[in-house]
């Protein structure tokens, strides 16, 4: 199967509103509530995927001024179906001047015997707002997952501001070795994108205990980015660490005086 589904939010001078929502396969686009000046879309899957052989693709368009969210009503369940071909699925996104981009889904599945390649493709501008949070689950309980590989890449104003690319599961040689996993099976990262944002100096390690898991926010070249990267045993801590990441992320910076107290 091959779909492409489409979404283009814009600002008409006093709110948000999403002129284009265009359903296409499994995605089933759905808007919600608008919160403040933010529009929201939530993606439903109207049948199982991604499958072995799909090429799936969802494109976002937010224009200038205007704010948009979209979360996923459940998690995405990677399976290997009639045949064993890889599947993919495409992100595109392009945030214009002073536009906001939440993207919040729930966690990608990747269950035994299939393989997806995920790829997203990021373009902003420099006055450009993003929030990305992804998550995976490798495997569903007691399975070993398939094959999962992701890319990731962000331009900012025209230069690279990330290119980041993932591989779990076999035939990716180590991902469950102490180097990266280790006995963890949910996996994620956090994204953020800020104008105003005024970034730490150096990375933030997050969680006192390995076995419950931990992250680390990371300040990027580009001073108004940072990069969370997690690793817990359960989806569930995978996404506090996330959330606790974000929060550090726009804590008031204290000086060392401060901090002792």
């Amino acid at each position: 199967m091959a779909a492409t589904a489409r979404i283009r939010a814009t600002h008409n001078g006093r709110t948000t509103t999403v002129p284009l929502l265009h359903h296409d396969g499994p995605f089933h686009l759905r808007r919600l509530r608008a919160r403040a000046d933010t529009a929201r879309v939530r993606v439903l899957g109207a049948m199982s995927a991604p499958l072995g052989g799909d090429r799936l693709a969802l494109d976002i368009t937010v224009e200038t001024r205007a704010g948009l969210e979209v979360t996923s009503a459940a998690a995405t369940i990677a399976l290997r179906g009639p045949t064993t071909a890889s599947a993919t699925y495409d992100l595109r996104i392009r945030v214009g001047d002073h536009a906001t981009l939440h993207w919040l889904p729930e966690p990608l599945i990747s269950t035994r015997g299939s393989t997806l390649h995920q790829t997203f493709a990021v373009d902003l501008v420099p006055t450009s707002h993003l929030l990305m949070r992804e998550e995976q689950l490798l495997g569903r309980s007691g399975e070993v997952p398939g094959h999962l590989t992701t890319r990731l890449t962000v331009h900012r104003g025209g230069r690279p501001l990330l290119d980041q690319h993932t591989a779990y599961g076999d035939p990716a040689p180590a991902w469950d070795g102490p180097a990266i996993l280790g006995t963890h099976r949910a996996t994620g990262q956090l994204l953020l994108v800020d104008p105003k944002l005024d970034t730490p100096q150096e990375p933030h390690v997050i969680g006192d205990d390995p076995a419950q898991g931990h992250a680390v926010l990371t300040p990027l070249a580009d001073p108004h980015a940072l990069i969370a990267t997690a690793v817990a045993p359960t989806p569930a801590q995978l996404r506090h660490l996330l959330d606790t990441a974000l929060s550090y992320a726009y804590e008031t910076p204290r000086s060392p005086a401060e901090g002792a107290h």
